[in-house]
């Protein structure tokens, strides 16, 4: 009888294991099958223990618990890391917090309100990318990626328009877009790497519902939007992979300001606006349009009655920090350290960051009804404005300069006659190429474009943070001193300090 049973047990097993692998679902009839086959199996083994006295025996005691302590163990410890896994708690040591995904790169992806793919058509996927995909998939359970072989799925492939290997997709809905990436260098060679910054960038631009366009001011000695020193370009290319619409306006050749502009900035111009294209900017602002103003100082670009209006009054006078703060960084006087900020969407998130402000001049924000204005960027006491720079030692003159803390830029909003923003920068070198990716210079440019356009519905934060470079440079006097200590020196510090201790023993 316990034979058959025993039997009877194990057929019904193979049964329920066969019945779920040639079905491939693991449905009721499989599982019942299976639960019945062990509970004959086990009912067996327990009739052919008492048949032989088994379980009194003081071994098997012994063996049971054994094997039920294991099981428990077995079990907690799976359960443990069930749990880690599933609600992982991380550390970030790193300087820039570089494994943590900035709080930007966080709203964006907790805000997504419906599934984005990111999909990586390779033969594989480099692990420092699977890291960061991860990262992002920790925010949001509508976060997802695929790696896909197009050599193998050539029909995904071709409803993507895939060109070769390495290319990284979005997909939001019915949206599909391509990011740019950059070319993997690493050993492995495997694909394109795609940033932070460029994921970030190209999940905000899959999400647009409209095309913003923004209009960059030419034709009175601007900033070139070109790679040269001075230059706009890492301003507008950031912009560009944000979804934004980036082109240049000559008010003196097209006359007139397009109906869709949703932001025009005026960016380091020299020479002054004409009377017409002043006017052209006032009626713009009046109905509802948005403006951004970098204005470097010392200069006159004949836009005094729209800064009146607003109630905006320029100052001359170069701000000199007087701290010393800036020649830990290797800057001069002329360059003001910033770790102040007002009380606003674009800066709410900056905390005590640094952002870098060079050839600044100093703003004064004028009690105008109708017009709220609230300061972006305050220097400490430590600096001035500073009147006469010709003298050698420049030092502060309570009859000529004007002193701190002073304000490098402010942004002001009105409700009538139609709703309207400005920001003004008393400084257009901080934006241009190189000083832009200084610390929090470009968050404080790009925070501000957002909130010209209106994008309140999305928390301003510090954009993603690229590894800080931390190389050393040695000469080969410099490396063979190294070379001697760890190879030669020190291992025979070691050598003799054991012996000695030997000896002492002995």
């Amino acid at each position: 009888m316990i034979k058959i049973l025993f039997s009877f047990g194990i057929v019904l097993c193979v049964a329920g294991i066969v019945a779920g692998i040639i079905t491939s679902s693991w449905s009721t009839a499989p599982i019942i099958l299976l639960v019945l086959g062990l509970g004959v199996f086990i009912f067996s083994l327990w009739l052919w223990g008492n048949q032989h006295k088994f379980w009194r025996k003081r071994s098997t005691k012994v063996g049971t618990n054994a094997i039920v302590s294991t099981t428990i163990f077995l079990v907690i410890l799976g359960l443990v890391n069930f749990l880690a896994i599933r609600y992982g708690i991380r550390w970030d040591l790193t300087e820039n917090q570089l494994f943590t995904l900035s709080a930007q790169s966080q709203k964006v992806v907790q805000n997504l309100e419906q599934p984005l793919k990111v999909l990586v058509f390779d033969r594989d996927i480099n692990p420092d990318q699977e890291k960061l995909l991860e990262n992002y998939r920790r925010q949001s359970e509508e976060f997802q990626f695929q790696l896909i072989n197009p050599e193998q799925k050539i029909g995904i492939a071709q409803q993507f328009g895939v060109q070769s290997l390495g290319e990284i997709y979005l997909q939001y809905g019915e949206k599909k877009q391509k990011l740019n990436t950059n070319l993997n260098t690493n050993n492995a060679g495997i694909g394109n790497l795609v940033t932070e910054s460029q994921l970030t960038n190209g999940i905000e631009k899959i999400q647009r519902d409209r095309t913003t366009n923004i209009y960059l001011l030419q034709g009175h000695g601007e900033a070139p939007l070109e790679l040269v020193e001075g230059g706009l370009i890492q301003v507008t290319q950031t912009l560009s992979d944000k979804g934004n619409t980036v082109q240049e306006l000559n008010l003196a050749s097209s006359g007139t300001i397009p109906d869709n502009a949703d932001l025009i900035i005026i960016a380091g111009a020299t020479r002054k606006l004409l009377a017409a294209e002043v006017s052209s900017l006032q009626k713009y602002l009046a109905t509802g349009g948005n403006l951004l103003l970098l204005l470097s100082p010392n200069t006159d670009i004949g836009i005094t009655p729209l800064l009146q209006e607003w109630g905006i009054e320029l100052d001359d006078r170069l701000i000199v920090d007087g701290s010393g703060a800036g020649s830990v960084m290797g800057f001069g006087p002329a360059v003001t350290i910033v770790n102040n900020y007002g009380d606003h969407p674009i800066t709410a998130s900056f905390r005590n960051g640094i952002s870098v402000f060079p050839e600044s001049r100093p703003l004064k924000a004028i009690a105008k009804t109708g017009i709220e204005s609230t300061p972006l960027a305050i220097t400490d006491k430590q600096t001035w404005a500073e009147n006469d720079l010709a003298s050698e030692e420049i030092t502060f003159d309570s009859a000529q300069d004007l002193s701190g803390p002073l304000n490098i830029a402010i942004a002001l909003s009105r409700s009538q006659p139609q709703a309207s923003r400005l920001v003004v920068f008393g400084s257009s070198t901080f934006a241009t190429n190189g000083w832009f990716e200084q610390q929090l210079n470009g968050d404080i440019l790009l925070n501000s474009v957002s909130w010209l356009i209106g994008e309140d519905r999305e928390t301003l934060s510090i954009r993603p943070k690229e590894a800080a470079n931390r190389r050393i440079n040695l000469s080969s006097a410099q490396a063979g001193i190294i070379s001697w200590l760890a190879l030669r020196i020190m291992p025979l510090l070691a050598l003799i300090i054991s012996a000695i201790l030997w000896w002492h023993r002995r």
